[in-house]
């Protein structure tokens, strides 16, 4: 597993390092088509962040965490990962025993007669640019869940369209497809 690192204003000792390669490369025995994983450490507010982001086999997990102590909070942020990694697997195990790819997303009728207020334009601060992998809803919803998003931009497998997964506020999740 190729493991990236990435530094914001702290400084990463070697013995530090090779303790997280050592710990990230026991990740494979959890799930074993992990194709690399990159950490992110930073430093604000007193607390050290870590994210830790790996790619198994086209699916995005990570893990995320601060604490006083930079070893602790890669810890904690690895054990969250592994978690995911964990649910990832069990998903894959029980889609294939159930093989059932059938998902039904109904999205409730609102009234367009109503007059919204316009907010005032904001400046775009961020640009994210990510390849769309054709996929199924269920999957896409299991992706948004993985990477903790309230929404997920993703291709549909079966019609080919640019569609988008939310969480509902009343729970459950809804999907957006574009009509002509």
């Amino acid at each position: 597993m190729d493991i990236r690192f990435v530094t914001r204003g702290v400084e990463l000792k070697d013995d530090l390092k090779g303790y997280m390669e050592n710990k990230m490369s026991k990740l494979e025995r959890f799930f074993s088509r992990i194709i690399d994983g990159q950490v992110v450490m930073s430093f604000g507010r007193g607390l050290y962040t870590v994210e830790i982001t790996s790619n198994a086999n086209g699916v995005i997990m990570r893990g995320q965490s601060s604490a006083p102590d930079m070893r602790k909070a890669f810890d904690q942020g690895l054990k969250n990962l592994e978690r995911q990694i964990k649910r990832h697997k069990s998903y894959l195990k029980d889609r294939a025993q159930l093989k059932t790819h059938d998902v039904s997303f109904e999205l409730p009728s609102t009234e367009t007669d109503t007059d919204l207020p316009i907010p005032p334009e904001e400046e775009i601060v961020k640009v994210k640019r990510f390849p769309l992998r054709p996929m199924s809803a269920k999957e896409a919803t299991m992706q948004m869940d993985l990477l903790g998003h309230e929404f997920f931009l993703f291709k549909n497998a079966e019609n080919g369209s640019v569609n988008v997964v939310y969480k509902r506020k009343d729970g459950g999740y809804g999907l957006l497809e574009p009509s002509e």
